[in-house]
């Protein structure tokens, strides 16, 4: 798996227009902390009881098919990482994962959207 920056992962997307972005995070923080523009949802784990979904990778295949590229972001960009490693060894290919992820890591006051991701760049993202 090759690991891209928010803004790499962007011109990733733009250079690679086959490809296809997975956000595996959960419905709610899909719905209502927002998603980057043109991405698809595919939750790798979910509420209540927020067990692994078993049927990730059948659902990001019917996206995507086993010969595409596939970025995956999720909000801190670890979550993607393990998405990621299930796509890969399931036959995907080329598995790029978003660092530091839609809303970036914690700051000293446990708040997101300070430091690095994908919405502090600045990059397109929208509200459900």
């Amino acid at each position: 798996m090759k690991h891209l920056k928010p803004t790499e992962a962007f011109q990733f997307l733009h250079d690679n227009p086959q490809a296809v972005f997975i956000d595996c995070r959960s419905e709610m923080e899909y719905l209502f902390v927002g998603h980057p523009a043109s991405s698809h949802h595919v939750a790798w784990n979910d509420g209540p009881d927020w067990e692994i979904n078993p049927h990730f990778v059948g659902q990001v295949k019917k996206i995507a098919s086993m010969n595409r590229p596939v970025v995956v972001i999720c909000r801190s960009g670890q979550r993607s990482i393990t998405a990621g490693n299930a796509l890969e060894q399931s036959g995907f290919s080329e598995v790029y994962n978003v660092l530091e992820g839609f809303e970036g890591p914690l700051d000293d006051e446990h708040h997101r959207n300070v430091i690095s991701g994908w919405r502090k760049e600045g990059l397109p993202w929208e509200q459900s």
